[in-house]
Parts: C-alpha cells; sequence; structure tokens
C-alpha cells in the first residue's frame, strides 16, 4: 500500500460522527495524520479561511499534499482510492452498486435517524426527538436483517460502507436510541472494534449512555 509523503493533516471535531469516520479510516489504513481541532462553538467553521478548504463550512476536511477534500464520505471513497486495499472500495459494477446505496443511507436515513437523535441530545438541536428515534429504529431493523446474512454490509470484508455506518450506529444510545433488539447490528460493530487499528470516538454520557 502506498503512503503519502507527509502526514495527512484532518480537521475534525472530536464529537463529530462525520469527523470519526475520516479518523478511523485514516488509523484503519495505517495512514499518518496531522490532527487539527476545528471550534466549532467558537464558530471557526464559518471564517473565510475555513470555507476556502470547504465552502459548506463543516467537519472533517483532509488535506494530502496539494490535494483537499471534503465531506466524510468523499473523503472515505478518496483514501480508500488511493491507499486501500480493493475491498474497501469495490469496483465490480453490481457491488461497486451496492455500496453506493449504503453511502447514499448514510447520507439519509442514517444522518435523519440515530445522528440527528444524537444531534438532539448531546448539541441540542430542534429535531423531534420521536421522530428521528423512530426513524433510527427503521433504519436499524433493516440492517439488522442484513448483518443476520454476512459479516459486513456488503459481504465478508469491510468497505467504506462499513466505516460510514459505524459512529452513529455506536453511538446511538447517546441520542436515547436502544441497541438491545439487534443482535447482529451489536455483532457487526464488534467486528468494526476488532479491527487493526480501530480507535473509538469519544463518549458522551448522555441519553441512554448516561
Amino acid at each position: 500500500m502506498n503512503h503519502p509523503a507527509q502526514p495527512i493533516t484532518l480537521y475534525r471535531f472530536s464529537r463529530s460522527g462525520h469527523s470519526h469516520r475520516a479518523e478511523l479510516f485514516l488509523s484503519l489504513l495505517g495512514l499518518p495524520v496531522k490532527p487539527i481541532d476545528v471550534d466549532l462553538a467558537g464558530g471557526e467553521h464559518k471564517t473565510p479561511a475555513y470555507l476556502a478548504l470547504n465552502c459548506f463550512g463543516q467537519v472533517p476536511v483532509i488535506q494530502d499534499g496539494e490535494v483537499t477534500v471534503a465531506d466524510s464520505n468523499a473523503i472515505l471513497h478518496y483514501l480508500a482510492s488511493r491507499y486501500g486495499a480493493a475491498h474497501w472500495l469495490p469496483r465490480e459494477p453490481a457491488e461497486a452498486a451496492q455500496l453506493q446505496r449504503w453511502l447514499s443511507v448514510a447520507a439519509g436515513q442514517l444522518a435523519y435517524g440515530p445522528c440527528a437523535a444524537r444531534l438532539v441530545t448531546v448539541f441540542g438541536a430542534s429535531f423531534n426527538p420521536t421522530e428521528v428515534i423512530a426513524r433510527a429504529h427503521a433504519l436499524f431493523t433493516v440492517m439488522d436483517a442484513e448483518l443476520s446474512q454476512r459479516d459486513f454490509l456488503l459481504g465478508n470484508q469491510p468497505s467504506i460502507a462499513d466505516i460510514a455506518h459505524y459512529s452513529y450506529t455506536a453511538h446511538a444510545p447517546e441520542g436515547n436510541v436502544s441497541l438491545a433488539d439487534y443482535p447482529h447490528l451489536r455483532a457487526w460493530l464488534a467486528r468494526i472494534e476488532a479491527l487493526p487499528g480501530f480507535v473509538p470516538m469519544p463518549k458522551t454520557a448522555i441519553g441512554l449512555a448516561a
């Protein structure tokens, strides 16, 4: 596997699951990283300097030499394409389509389900808790059924689809979403946590995780 000539700069916020996706995958790939914490509370992400990195003013962003990549799923795709083994980013058309499907779920049902539920408790977001918790359980019911048939979302090896879903699924209890009824989902989380190079996202003692 190729390695960059210099550490990859990661602009992050430690309690962001989107940031953790990038941080986790960088670690799983064994890539050198220079982390830079972005002061979201202080509005650093809305400064002209940061908006030059990501015009949407969001974390994470990476800089790999002359290349700047914003958006967590785009970062996963870039890192897998440039540095990862083939199983992280399948190229066979049918499997690649399934990967894209799960990345769409990560930006859709996951973002507006378990991620949103956690935003309510951890950051005081104004989502309807009943609605987003119900959406989270609907997603986890589907994922649990899928994972009853295979070790990872696409098959028996991990892909960036798994990394895209891990952080907000693992931390769903912080948003009052219980994982008790999803044994296959919990086993999948454990398989990811057992991968060499795994790094956890900091826990917040709130919701069901209090």
